[in-house]
């Protein structure tokens, strides 16, 4: 093992839990273990990468911003962070239905970065320290502290790693190749050879990317679209009253790649590490870099590219859409190829990054490692994409790491619970070769779980574990009996034909009555809406001020999509029965007879908790799980 110095020698403050990387999942994992009442540390390479944004600073977007709500809902921190700091906030595919809507909100870089470091710093019971974690110390197969590269021991009873994209990191763009982290930060070199040869921790090579970062005052922004945020912001936290996010936003702006651009790529993809097998590591397919989408979208004669604000007091800005790991002297021609950016300056170039992570599929659902108790694993390093996914995981191996220590069976949440779920369930279960992305097509019951009921959800489950308040519990259960009472009164309150209730349907283009019909009748109607009949509405009750808005909008999907929603449960409902089939740990999956070598082979690896689980897994076939089914009800 390699240290810094000779000496090795013990760190005597007493700690229960050393959360390694304060990332995104790191700052999760330390807040919820620290809250929860237990002495926490929590180790980065610096202490200014707390909570940094390396690529694009945002929060949320498809999926994502169902993630951060459900966080928040939980007792997270990242939704209230973004909620101080963010400076444009729009909420995306409005013109669709409401199970895909997602928040998302530009952050300021250094502000959300700063904010979420003084959240961590004001935690009793959590320290920082700016150390690297070199070794992980355990006994019969138990955590039992880490040690430094200083030569420290430091004692603990569980260890969360968080590294994100820190191990043996290596940022390339053309020839030029350097081991550093993430916007040149120190990497982490010397914990992978831990994990892997003296835990046996199956380990990945993966890779991501960023574009460059340029100079505004280069930018003519004549040449492109201005795009705004939302005139009425929703917030994140549901903490939030909404009039407080209510701030003048920065512009961000589109424009478009075009054939010159694309020439000036394809002309030099052999000086392009992804092509010259520089790079080792596999990229994430949903997010790729602009060299792979010239290649894979030959046919596109054009994509979109965001200029996007680092923050408000720099010049920096983001191209968004075009990440890139080709040479500095391509990316000048390339950029400034680019309507509006003739004659951008760079001021940080773009770059990929590798970076080691492990196979997840070696974790419980519960994000603990099956064969060493008391080591748990959130975030880029489970081999997944994004500050939101990351933020998910840290926060739920936080929990089950409290959980553990105070004797409790961890939180897991379904696929019909949460997006949470759905990520950590795909994570554990299902074969990935590339660093995975939540999108809202991997969520079987999205209809009901959307952004918007997040807190009816997850907040219920926040309260059990300790980290909601009986204060917002309870705002929340007055929120619920608002929103059901609402629902059953308009379904019993009539309008005719009266002048007014026919001049309110003509100004919003809908047919005008020939009897009379119940508000929620007219509700259903797509022109119309519980909000814009409040005129016609006399005996509508007085919401508290700063949760009228979300009470009105939980009643009009409520009622507009009732049948899409009852139909939805019902199937959740056959989901649930197949999850509540718990399969013992110690099931000796070779005494079953009737079940196929490659389904014993798979069952024995993954170590499945439900028969939901089993099922989901590559090569258990559906008649395996009928054996299972009938071995375990003979048991």
């Amino acid at each position: 093992m390699k240290f810094s110095a000779n000496s090795v020698w013990e760190n005597k403050d007493k700690y229960d839990v050393v959360v390694i990387g304060a990332g995104h999942a790191g700052c999760e994992a330390a807040l919820a273990c620290a809250r929860l009442g237990f002495q926490t540390v929590v180790f980065t390479v610096s202490v200014d990468s707390i909570a940094l944004m390396p690529c694009n600073p945002n929060i949320g977007g498809s999926s994502k911003g169902h993630l951060v709500r459900e966080l928040d809902a939980l007792g997270g921190e990242m939704g209230k962070v973004i909620d101080r700091t963010f400076i444009q906030s729009k909420m995306l595919n409005k013109s669709k239905g409401p199970a895909v809507h997602s928040l998302r909100a530009q952050a300021d870089k250094a502000n959300y970065s700063r904010t979420m470091r003084r959240v961590l710093e004001k935690q009793e019971r959590l320290d920082i320290r700016q150390q690297e974690v070199v070794r992980i110390l355990t006994e019969d197969k138990q955590v039992t502290g880490v040690q430094t590269y200083s030569g420290a021991f430091y004692r603990c009873r569980a260890v969360i790693l968080c590294t994100g994209t820190y191990l043996k990191a290596r940022c390339i763009y053309g020839d030029v190749s350097s081991h550093t982290g993430p916007n040149g930060l120190q990497a982490a070199n010397y914990l992978t050879d831990c994990l892997k040869d003296e835990l046996g921790i199956k380990m990945y090579r993966f890779k991501t990317g960023t574009p460059a970062r340029v100079d505004k005052n280069s930018i003519d922004f004549s040449k492109m679209e201005e795009q705004f945020g939302d005139e009425r912001v929703v917030p994140f936290s549901f903490t939030t009253n909404p009039d407080d996010v209510q701030i003048d936003q920065a512009s961000c702006w589109l424009t478009y790649t075009n054939e010159e651009t694309h020439r000036i790529i394809r002309d030099n993809l052999d000086r392009s590490p992804l092509y010259s097998g520089m790079i080792e590591g596999t990229g994430p397919r949903y997010c790729p870099s602009i060299e792979d989408k010239v290649v894979k979208f030959a046919d596109k004669k054009r994509h979109q590219v965001f200029i996007e604000p680092e923050g408000l007091e720099t010049n920096e800005m983001y191209i968004g859409g075009m990440s890139s790991s080709l040479p500095e002297d391509v990316q000048y021609e390339m950029y400034r190829s680019v309507p509006g950016l003739e004659h951008v300056k760079i001021v940080r170039n773009a770059y990929a990054i590798e970076y080691d992570c492990i196979d997840a599929r070696q974790l419980k659902p519960t994000l603990e490692f099956r064969n060493i108790s008391g080591l748990f694993s959130g975030g880029q390093f489970n081999g997944s994409s994004g500050y939101e996914e990351a933020a998910a995981q840290g926060l739920i191996a936080g929990i089950n790491t409290a959980r553990k220590l105070q004797g409790k069976d961890g939180i897991i949440l379904d696929r019909s619970e949460a997006y949470i779920g759905v990520l950590i369930d795909d994570l554990v279960t299902k074969e990935s070769h590339e660093p995975y992305r939540m999108m809202t097509s991997r969520a079987e019951y999205r209809l009901l779980l959307r952004q918007d009921n997040a807190d009816q959800r997850l907040t219920k489950i926040g309260h059990e574990i300790g980290l909601i308040s009986d204060e917002r519990y309870n705002r929340l259960l007055m929120k619920i009996r608002c929103i059901n009472e609402e629902v059953e009164r308009v379904s019993h309150v009539h309008v005719g034909t009266s002048d007014n209730v026919q001049d309110l349907l003509k100004r919003y283009e809908s047919t005008p009555l020939n009897s009379g019909i119940s508000l929620t009748e007219l509700i259903r109607r797509p022109e119309l809406s519980y909000q814009a009949l409040a005129p016609i509405d006399r005996g509508r009750p007085e919401f508290p001020a700063d949760l009228k808005e979300e009470i009105e909008n939980q009643i009009d999907i409520n009622i507009k999509y009732d049948g899409y929603i009852k139909r939805q449960l019902r199937q959740v409902e056959q989901f649930k029965k197949m999850e509540k089939k718990k399969i013992p740990e110690d099931i000796d999956y070779d005494a079953i007879q009737s079940l196929r070598i490659e389904a014993v082979q798979k069952l024995k690896e993954y170590r499945p908790v439900s028969i939901g689980q089993a099922s989901r897994i590559s090569g258990v076939s559906p008649a395996d799980i009928s054996v299972l089914l009938i071995y375990l009800g003979g048991k």
